[in-house]
């Protein structure tokens, strides 16, 4: 259920088995290679049968691709990765590249000579994908086939199955929408433009019919197929034993169970030369967009039609993310008075306050599994953006030094997710100013506002200026969208240099700006918040949305310089700790209630 602490990759790793693959690849006839951190289902949680780029390079990031060739070999990162790989890869056998810098294609152009067979699994891109590569091949007089079998996997010879985990259902009280409701709602939304769609992502799919599962860990998600007709009618597919008679019960009558094996079958059976296809290029697998073609149907390419629905929170689901935040900040509030209880002891390490925070969590007996796994850093390890402690990277804690957690619980009722920056001992003079410069942002940023089709992109800004003020930045985006008993990252939502979806009310988004140096110490500061109903404004001419916070935690004041702050900007602070304690204090122990009355004393300038 929770973190696992062993190392499950190091760099040992590539110089055993990428010499196994470039031997399997050339007894195949290819000359090289191209994988990517992903499953047939397009999620970022997968199972462990499918972290191939972790089993073969040592890298265990969320995110990231690779390229074999037979003498050359490269790994590509975004930016919060650039640290980590260095550590887990063997830089002589595999060059990490950052990806921001030199996409898998540039790189490709810059290193095939010509003449080259290049493979890539069907089932683990897409077709927007696909297109970028085969471009660049064919420019470079190279050939782009799709592996009939993952060559990984054939040399993988322990590699775990595919999970067998119960789906169950997800209570109407909880999704607020019955699952009859949403499929004539997808249906009618591309009825007369397409016959059907396909459905490959995991949550889309555990929120449409209004089910869970624990196939992937941090996420309470099956691995599953659907399809979706234009009459609301659908097919499930997946692997039967994992639907125990009442999850069967629950399905609409409208929803045909089929195995995975009936697949090809099933697409041949709804297609053909007159029929239409509405798939999203960037998230269903390139196998599935050739067998359709194969059949003869033509493909309507757009986007999957659950995402924006999804993204927006009714009622139900707002009520329960409040639940889940206010159960969440009480076992914050828990581990922050033991942390600081802690630290003057000299015994803490990253380990066992992670193991701490979950301890607390579990004692709500609310916790089905924690949304992530908890990024844990003290002093330098809190630079690495998405580090992940292990046996071997475990860091005690030293005096005057700083402590980023980043963390989240999944409960029922919603999902959650946190950063707070503690200080150790005593901070100095450049860590006060850079908490300050990102608490600055984030405050920036909750109280915004903002009028009807304003997208991430143009709220961004917000939480970076006062750290570019100071000529300062984070490589990572501002907020992602998080969803209701899903997905602790979730789109199209987001707030970021690349956020081009308009934000809607009900959407449930981060607000983590930060600051990092390193080799010393990482800053991050993150609330979760939804966006609010548009409203008028006095005096104003426009309705706008603006933002209400979920999170209820106390920020650490003895790492605020109180002078670099505005009136404003303490004004709301005072009011968000006041409503912290006001909520929080009464379930507390004595002894907790007491540490939180004075970590959400007012400030003052």
């Amino acid at each position: 259920m929770f973190q696992e602490f062993s190392n499950t990759a190091n760099p040992e790793q590539g110089r055993l088995r990428i010499p196994l693959l470039r031997a399997h690849l050339q007894e195949s006839g290819l000359d090289g290679y191209i994988m990517s951190r992903a499953d047939e289902f397009g999620g970022e949680n997968m199972a462990p049968y499918a972290e191939r780029l972790a089993w073969l390079t040592g890298f265990t990031g969320s995110a990231g691709s690779a390229v074999i060739l037979k003498e050359q070999a490269a790994i590509f990162v975004d930016g919060r990765y650039t640290l980590q790989v260095q550590d887990q890869v063997d830089a002589e056998l595999i060059t990490p590249v950052a990806i921001l810098t030199k996409s898998v294609a540039e790189w490709l152009a810059e290193t095939l000579q010509g003449g080259e067979v290049i493979g890539f699994d069907p089932w683990l891109y897409t077709q927007s994908a696909i297109d970028r590569f085969e471009k660049t091949c064919k420019e470079k007089g190279a050939t782009l086939v799709a592996c009939k079998n993952n060559p990984v996997d054939a040399i993988w010879t322990d590699r775990p199955s595919r999970p067998q985990n119960p789906i169950v259902p997800h209570p109407l009280a909880l999704a607020g929408e019955a699952s009859t409701d949403k499929l004539e709602k997808i249906a009618a939304g591309f009825a007369g433009k397409a016959d059907a769609t396909f459905i490959t992502q995991g949550d889309s799919i555990a929120w449409l019919f209004n089910i869970r599962g624990s196939d992937v860990a941090c996420a309470p998600l099956p691995l599953a197929f659907a399809i979706v007709r234009a009459d609301g009618s659908a097919y499930l597919l997946t692997d039967l034993a994992k639907l125990p008679e009442d999850t069967r019960a629950h399905l609409p009558a409208s929803v045909t169970i089929a195995p995975f094996e009936e697949l090809p079958n099933l697409i041949k059976s709804l297609s053909g030369a007159d029929k239409t296809w509405m798939l999203d290029e960037t998230l269903v697998p390139y196998a599935i967009k050739t067998m359709i073609e194969d059949a003869g149907s033509r493909i309507l390419n757009a986007s999957d039609p659950c995402l924006k629905p999804k993204a927006v929170k009714n009622a139900a689901e707002l009520a329960g993310m409040r639940k889940a935040h206010h159960r969440d900040g009480l076992a914050m509030c828990q581990f922050l008075h033991w942390l600081d209880t802690m630290a003057p002891t000299d015994t803490l390490d990253e380990i066992t306050a992670t193991r701490a925070l979950e301890d607390f969590r579990a004692e709500t007996g609310c916790l089905k599994d924690i949304s992530f796994d908890t990024i844990a850093g003290a002093g330098p390890n809190g630079a690495i953006v998405h580090y992940h402690v292990t046996e071997a990277t475990n860091r005690k804690f030293v005096q005057n030094s700083l402590f980023l957690i980043d963390s989240g619980g999944q409960y029922p009722d919603g999902t959650t997710d946190i950063t707070r920056t503690i200080a150790i001992g005593t901070p100095d003079a450049e860590m006060k100013d850079r908490f300050t410069r990102v608490l600055k942002g984030m405050i920036a940023l909750t109280l915004a506002r903002f009028p009807e089709d304003t997208k991430g992109i143009q709220l961004d800004t917000l939480a970076r200026q006062p750290l570019w003020e100071a000529g300062l930045d984070y490589a990572h985006g501002t907020g992602h969208g998080v969803g209701s008993y899903l997905c602790c990252h979730e789109g199209p939502q987001s707030i970021s240099k690349r956020g081009g979806a308009a934000l809607e009310a009900g959407n449930v988004l981060s607000n983590e700006p930060g600051y990092y140096k390193t080799g010393a110490w990482g800053i991050r500061i993150e609330n979760l918040v939804t966006v609010t109903a548009a409203e008028a404004m006095e005096g104003g001419e426009l309705p706008m949305h603006g933002f209400e916070t979920l999170t209820l935690c106390p920020i650490d004041q003895r790492l605020i310089d109180v002078s670099l702050l505005t009136a404003r900007e303490i004004n709301w602070l005072n009011d968000y700790h006041e409503q912290v304690f006001a909520e929080l204090s009464a379930e507390l122990p004595e002894d907790v209630r007491a540490w939180l009355a004075e970590a959400t004393k007012p400030l003052h300038a």
